[in-house]
């Protein structure tokens, strides 16, 4: 769950049964959290281990994201480690600059379902995802992918190398835009009064909350009919449907949220990270991980944002696994795995032989990530190599050579100085193979 959207979590609501000790906080709108100095106005989201807030903070008379943790003790445990290392985010960045999400408070509070840690954390806008939906799968111009990819690695560069933490879940959906995309939504743009006590009749709970979110959703929809009776008057009418999806006037800053399963290198707890599409070869075959498991999950972000699709989908099917999928995909796109790297890790016995090549998904096709954009994203030669170029060092099989987030920041895809002449000479070159075009392949049993 992105800590602090405002796009909420992708399923309509959390399950009540939750709603129980142990389980989530009832909040209801006009609720005072920190001894009154917080005051919940809508709920934003929630996720496996809370509820997340829009609250007004009396004190420095702000919106805030309010991440109200389960109560059972597992849940406090996990709360307790992502505060720990969000104060250490917070407190190597004073100004703020770094785009990572801030923690501005945390707290414990006491309801009828047990003791809930709470987070108080700046409020952002849309998470990647919802700029990806909002633009139909399309792919957002290359200028934009630039612009978010640096605020990712400024991000990561940060995390890894002054704070030695690992995201491990990095992905469209933990990366927030500093403002919502619909100004609707923006508690600050829409210039909504915060509501500062409960709402009258406000202890019969949800039907409250549930009456207030109505409303806030129906003054929302007039305001867009209201713009779009404007933009009808002004002539917009003739034009195709593409073009209500204005993406050049959206701000596109991001930061990077949700540190519940983030770690420090030297101190890793889990051995499965990272959602399944964006995870590292190493991660699949238990091989080791360090900071540039997040660097992968990067590329396939950038990936996402230029062509609206995910890099990789994998898929079980007759006699092969996801995982083993998975590896196909990766190769078919990436070229053959080094022996060295398909055996050295504990599971390598599961997917590979000992030649290096996969035991069940036998014949692959290879097609490269350049003219992969070229034929199935009709990118012009020169973008397509140019961001090949920046994207296929960073998926090199041996984590080891993957470009770090400091050394991606001074590539010329993303200063956009991309003449020949500006390649820097220690660049890692994308090779160049000869290889069949057709991406289906065939796949045999045991």
């Amino acid at each position: 769950m992105s800590c602090s959207s405002s796009s909420g979590s992708e399923e309509e609501d959390e399950d009540f049964d939750s709603y129980r000790k142990g389980g989530y906080h009832a909040v209801r709108v006009g609720d005072q959290f920190a001894g009154g100095r917080y005051i919940a106005q809508r709920k934003l989201g929630w996720g496996q281990f809370s509820t997340v807030w829009l609250a007004y903070d009396t004190q420095t008379k702000t919106y805030v994201a309010l991440k109200i943790q389960k109560s059972a003790p597992q849940f406090a445990q996990a709360a307790l480690h992502e505060i720990e290392v969000l104060l250490a985010i917070a407190d190597r960045d004073p100004s703020n600059s770094k785009c990572v999400v801030q923690l501005i408070d945390n707290f414990k509070h006491t309801g009828p379902n047990g003791q809930h840690p709470c987070m108080v954390l700046e409020f952002l806008g849309d998470s990647l995802l919802r700029l990806i939906k909002y633009n139909r799968y399309k792919g957002l111009p290359m200028n934009k992918v630039r612009e978010i990819c640096k605020c990712i690695l400024i991000g990561l560069d940060y995390l890894h190398r002054e704070l030695g933490i690992i995201h491990t879940d990095l992905k469209p959906e933990n990366i927030l835009l500093f403002n919502t995309i619909d100004p609707a939504k923006d508690p600050v743009r829409s210039e909504l009064a915060p509501i500062l006590e409960r709402p009258e009749g406000g202890l019969n709970g949800g039907g409250v909350t549930s009456l207030i979110e109505k409303k806030m959703k129906r003054r929302a929809r007039r305001a867009v009919a209201k713009i779009s009776e404007r933009r009808i008057s002004m002539g917009v009418i003739g034009e195709p449907p593409k073009s209500d999806r204005n993406i050049g006037g959206i701000d596109v800053r991001c930061k990077i949220v949700d540190f519940g399963s983030a770690c420090w290198a030297d101190k890793q707890f889990a051995e499965e990270i990272q959602t399944r599409q964006y995870r590292a070869p190493e991660v699949i075959l238990q091989a080791g991980y360090s900071f540039s498991v997040d660097m992968w999950s990067f590329a396939c972000t950038a990936f996402e944002l230029a062509t609206g699709d995910m890099m990789f989908t994998p898929q079980s099917g007759q006699g092969f696994s996801e995982d083993e999928d998975h590896l196909a995909l990766m190769m078919e796109l990436l070229g053959k795995m080094p022996r060295k790297g398909a055996v050295t890790g504990a599971r390598s016995k599961d997917f590979f032989d000992r030649h290096g090549d996969l035991k069940r998904i036998r014949r692959l096709k290879f097609w490269p990530v350049d003219k992969l954009l070229i034929e199935r994203y009709k990118f012009s030669e020169t973008d397509a190599r140019e961001f090949a170029e920046f994207l296929v060092p960073i998926l090199d099989f041996s984590p080891e050579k993957r470009p770090t987030a400091q050394q991606c920041l001074q590539h010329p895809w993303l200063q956009h100085k991309n003449s020949s002449q500006d390649k820097q000479i220690n660049e890692p070159s994308l090779e160049k193979v000869d290889v069949g075009m057709s991406n289906l392949k065939i796949k045999v049993g045991k």
